[in-house]
Protein backbone atom coordinates (compact mmCIF):
# COMPACT_ATOMS: atom_id res chain seq x y z
CA UNK A 1 0.00 0.00 0.00
CA UNK A 2 1.41 3.35 -0.98
CA UNK A 3 1.87 6.06 1.61
CA UNK A 4 -0.35 8.98 0.76
CA UNK A 5 -0.83 12.37 2.35
CA UNK A 6 -4.29 13.47 3.46
CA UNK A 7 -4.68 15.44 0.23
CA UNK A 8 -3.64 12.43 -1.86
CA UNK A 9 -5.95 10.03 0.03
CA UNK A 10 -8.92 12.31 -0.55
CA UNK A 11 -7.91 12.81 -4.16
CA UNK A 12 -7.74 9.04 -4.69
CA UNK A 13 -11.13 8.43 -3.10
CA UNK A 14 -12.64 11.33 -5.04
CA UNK A 15 -11.53 9.61 -8.25
CA UNK A 16 -12.66 6.18 -7.14
CA UNK A 17 -16.09 7.49 -6.12
CA UNK A 18 -16.49 9.46 -9.33
CA UNK A 19 -15.81 6.30 -11.36
CA UNK A 20 -18.26 4.35 -9.22
CA UNK A 21 -20.87 6.97 -10.20
CA UNK A 22 -20.07 6.68 -13.95
CA UNK A 23 -23.27 4.72 -14.61
CA UNK A 24 -25.24 7.06 -12.31
CA UNK A 25 -25.66 4.51 -9.53
CA UNK A 26 -23.33 3.09 -6.89
CA UNK A 27 -23.66 -0.67 -6.78
CA UNK A 28 -23.31 -2.46 -3.42
CA UNK A 29 -20.07 -4.13 -4.55
CA UNK A 30 -18.64 -0.75 -5.57
CA UNK A 31 -19.55 0.72 -2.20
CA UNK A 32 -17.90 -2.24 -0.48
CA UNK A 33 -14.74 -1.71 -2.56
CA UNK A 34 -14.62 1.95 -1.46
CA UNK A 35 -15.10 1.04 2.19
CA UNK A 36 -12.35 -1.60 2.04
CA UNK A 37 -10.02 0.92 0.38
CA UNK A 38 -10.71 3.44 3.16
CA UNK A 39 -9.78 0.77 5.71
CA UNK A 40 -6.59 -0.15 3.85
CA UNK A 41 -5.62 3.51 3.80
CA UNK A 42 -6.50 3.79 7.51
CA UNK A 43 -8.49 6.95 6.83
CA UNK A 44 -9.27 9.14 9.82
CA UNK A 45 -12.94 9.72 10.67
CA UNK A 46 -13.12 13.20 9.09
CA UNK A 47 -11.80 11.91 5.76
CA UNK A 48 -14.06 8.85 5.89
CA UNK A 49 -17.06 11.12 6.48
CA UNK A 50 -16.22 13.06 3.31
CA UNK A 51 -15.95 9.83 1.32
CA UNK A 52 -19.29 8.64 2.68
CA UNK A 53 -20.81 11.85 1.32
CA UNK A 54 -19.34 11.03 -2.10
CA UNK A 55 -21.02 7.64 -1.89
CA UNK A 56 -24.36 9.45 -1.50
CA UNK A 57 -23.72 12.16 -4.11
CA UNK A 58 -20.93 12.14 -6.69
CA UNK A 59 -17.95 14.44 -6.22
CA UNK A 60 -18.01 17.72 -8.11
CA UNK A 61 -16.66 17.01 -11.59
CA UNK A 62 -14.22 19.93 -11.73
CA UNK A 63 -12.48 18.55 -8.63
CA UNK A 64 -11.60 15.34 -10.47
CA UNK A 65 -8.62 16.34 -12.61
CA UNK A 66 -6.33 13.47 -13.65
CA UNK A 67 -3.40 15.73 -14.49
CA UNK A 68 -3.26 16.78 -10.82
CA UNK A 69 -2.30 13.26 -9.73
CA UNK A 70 1.33 12.95 -8.71
CA UNK A 71 3.29 10.93 -11.28
CA UNK A 72 4.51 8.55 -8.57
CA UNK A 73 0.90 7.66 -7.63
CA UNK A 74 -0.73 7.46 -11.07
CA UNK A 75 -0.48 3.68 -11.42
CA UNK A 76 -1.87 3.23 -7.89
CA UNK A 77 -4.82 5.49 -8.73
CA UNK A 78 -5.41 3.64 -11.98
CA UNK A 79 -5.31 0.27 -10.20
CA UNK A 80 -7.98 1.41 -7.72
CA UNK A 81 -10.16 2.99 -10.39
CA UNK A 82 -10.08 -0.31 -12.29
CA UNK A 83 -10.90 -2.09 -9.05
CA UNK A 84 -14.00 -0.08 -8.30
CA UNK A 85 -15.44 -0.24 -11.80
CA UNK A 86 -14.95 -4.02 -11.89
CA UNK A 87 -16.17 -4.56 -8.31
CA UNK A 88 -19.68 -5.44 -9.48
CA UNK A 89 -18.40 -7.65 -12.30
CA UNK A 90 -19.96 -5.44 -14.97
CA UNK A 91 -18.13 -2.97 -17.18
CA UNK A 92 -20.81 -0.54 -18.35
CA UNK A 93 -20.12 1.37 -21.58
CA UNK A 94 -19.80 4.64 -19.61
CA UNK A 95 -17.29 3.06 -17.27
CA UNK A 96 -15.29 1.60 -20.13
CA UNK A 97 -15.05 4.96 -21.91
CA UNK A 98 -14.22 6.86 -18.71
CA UNK A 99 -11.49 4.33 -17.90
CA UNK A 100 -10.02 4.63 -21.40
CA UNK A 101 -9.88 8.42 -21.11
CA UNK A 102 -8.43 8.25 -17.61
CA UNK A 103 -5.71 5.83 -18.75
CA UNK A 104 -4.76 8.19 -21.58
CA UNK A 105 -4.53 11.16 -19.24
CA UNK A 106 -2.42 9.50 -16.55
CA UNK A 107 0.06 7.76 -18.82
Amino acid sequence: MQRLTKKERLQLLRFVCSFAWADFKIQPDEKEFVIKLMRKLDMPADEAAQVEEWLKLPPVADQVEPTQISRKHREFFLENVRGVIMADGVLAPEEKENLRLFEELVR
